[in-house]
Formats: C-alpha cells, structure tokens, sequence
C-alpha cells in the first residue's frame, strides 16, 4: 500500500474542494492515484446527491445581470443559511451565470449542460453536493431580451429581478423598474398579459365570494336584531365551547340554526345580479391593479402614478417590454 503524503491529501483537496480526511480516505482507498481519486469523490459525490434528492432547497442565491439587450436571472439553491451566504457558494453561482450569459443561454436545460472548465454544470453541482454535504441545483434560470435590459438585486441574495425597455437610454429609470418589480412582487405585466381563462376564473371566484359575503351580511343582522352575538355563533366548534362557557344557551343556538337557514334561503332568492356583478367586476379590477406591473404605484412616483403613467411621463412611446422576478422561498 502506498504510503499517503500530507502533501497528497492538501492537493487532491485543492483539486475537489472536498474535506481533508475524505481526500485521504479516497486517495488510501486509490492506492495514492489522484486520478483514481477524483474519480471516487465524484461517484460519492453523486450518491450523496441521490441521497439528497427529496430534500428541501429553500435557501441559497438568487443574482441576476444584464448586458446590452440582454439579462439573466438565476436561483441556485442550497438547504442552509450557512450555506448560501458562503463566499465560495457565491462565486460558484456567478461562475454559472457569467458563463451563461456569455455564450446567451435562454433556459434552465442549456446551463446543466453548459461546461465551465471542460466540465458540465451538473457534474460541477455533484461536486459540491459532495464537498458541501448539501442538496444544491440550479432552481430557476430566465432571460429577458429587449433593446434595453436591466438587473437589479436586493441586498442579501435573496430575490432579484430583470426588466426590459423599449428603447435604450433610460437607465434611471430602468433601474427603478427593476428595484419596483422586487419591491411589489407583480405577477404578470398587464391584463393582456392574463388569458381569458385566467380572467373568467377569477370573476367567477369573485361572483361567488360577493355572493357568500351579502348572504352572510343578512344572517348577521337577523342574528343580532334575536339578541344573539354573531361572533359566538360564527362555527359550530365555537358553539359547542361557547356553550360550555355558559356565554350561549342551547335554545339560542337552536334559534341560530333556525335564523341562518331561512334568511340564507331568502336572500339568495333575491339578490341583485347587478349589484354582484358590479362588486364582483370591482375586486377583479383590484386584482389587477395590486398585481399587474404596468397598473401598480410606482414607487418611485411622487404623485402616486402607476409604472405605466410614471414610464408614459419620461417617453410616451417607451414601454416595458417584460421582466423575469426571483424570490427565495416564493
């Protein structure tokens, strides 16, 4: 058996980033061959990675760049703190986004593939499972392209965004966007952004909580105008221990049951369409305006404009032409 350096084990470790007596555990088992060795820690490193599948990543390092009519955003997780805010864990997430971007990937499966240093990512992800001890991947990775992109991300790696501008120019405010669409988490950019589907669905909820709510509404009234607490009736685990505490009698809640079953009946016979509908239309009209980009307060806005009015004030013919947000945890 070859007898195994100090010397060795410091650079098989310099060569694999795995820990000192794991090197040397491997370059014992190799009979000295460093080759041989390496080897060993990759197929360890990908039965630790089988290992670690089912388990949850929910921090790490969101980053995102850009580049003339070009930017990337990238979420490469991890499962500790510890870990995530790591200045090696860092450099090896913007060692991937860097070279992606420089050779313009658009998706996710082109980066796993993509070698840095003659390797591919996702061999360069087993190895430091296997250094690390902890599941990683390459959670999300989206582009923008447009005439002007823009980058920003929040202190602390958590969450990032990119957006895109019509026309080049405007990095003031691009970069204001940017900071916004963190800041307000928007789910799409306008209501033609929304298909119809998603449209009708909604209104269809709305329809029906509005209904919920006006029915509920009468059941309270009648119930308080009997002498009887709506708060202490409004579920039945709440009767029965309202009960118990002597704050509502059994008669009383016979009376609620009575109370709540007629006037529900009543007045879903004669509510008014028109009313619901209107309602109904105002809350999905809300919807937008609290998750569409172009709809929200900019907050950059000094007089409370939306990002649409806010972008149309600098240049009526500029526009947002998109934007890709991460968020660890979201």
């Amino acid at each position: 058996m070859a007898t195994i350096t100090a010397k060795q084990v410091n650079d098989l470790r310099q060569l694999t980033g795995v820990g000192m007596m794991d090197c040397k555990k491997a370059l014992v088992e190799c009979d000295g061959d460093t080759e041989k060795a390496i080897e060993l820690l990759r197929q360890k490193g990908q039965k630790m990675a089988a290992k670690r599948a089912d388990r949850d990543a929910n921090e790490g390092c969101v980053l995102a760049k850009s580049q003339a009519g070009y930017g990337a955003i990238i979420m490469v997780s991890c499962e500790t703190d510890f870990v995530a805010t790591n200045a090696d864990f860092v450099a090896f997430a913007n060692s991937i986004i860097d070279n992606a971007m420089a050779k313009h990937l658009t998706t996710k499966d082109a980066v796993l593939d993509m070698e840095i240093g003659g390797r591919k990512v996702a061999d360069l992800i087993t190895d430091q499972i296997a250094k690390i001890g902890e599941k990683i991947e390459v959670a999300h990775f989206e582009v923008v392209e447009a005439p002007a992109v823009y980058a920003y991300i929040h202190p602390g790696n958590r969450m990032a965004s990119i957006i895109g501008l019509s026309k080049a120019g405007y990095d003031e405010l691009g970069h204001g966007i940017a900071m916004h669409v963190v800041a307000m988490r928007p789910l799409f950019l306008d209501e033609t952004s929304v298909s119809q589907e998603t449209k009708d669905a909604e209104m269809r909820v709305n329809i029906e909580k509005t209904k919920a709510e006006l029915i509920q509404k009468a059941v309270d009234a009648a119930v308080k105008k009997a002498g009887i607490n709506p708060a202490h009736v409004d579920s039945e685990e709440h009767i029965a221990s309202n009960i118990g505490k002597g704050w509502l009698t059994q008669e009383q809640a016979d009376q609620f049951h009575e109370i709540k079953e007629r006037v529900s009946a009543e007045k879903a016979a004669s509510l008014n369409e028109n009313q619901i509908m209107q309602i109904a239309q105002g809350r999905l009209n809300k919807y937008f305006q609290e998750n569409a980009l172009m709809l929200q307060e900019f907050v950059d806005s000094e007089d409370k404009s939306n990002v649409k009015a806010s972008i149309a004030k600098v240049d009526k013919d500029l526009t947002c032409t998109g934007f890709k947000r991460l968020e660890l945890g979201a």
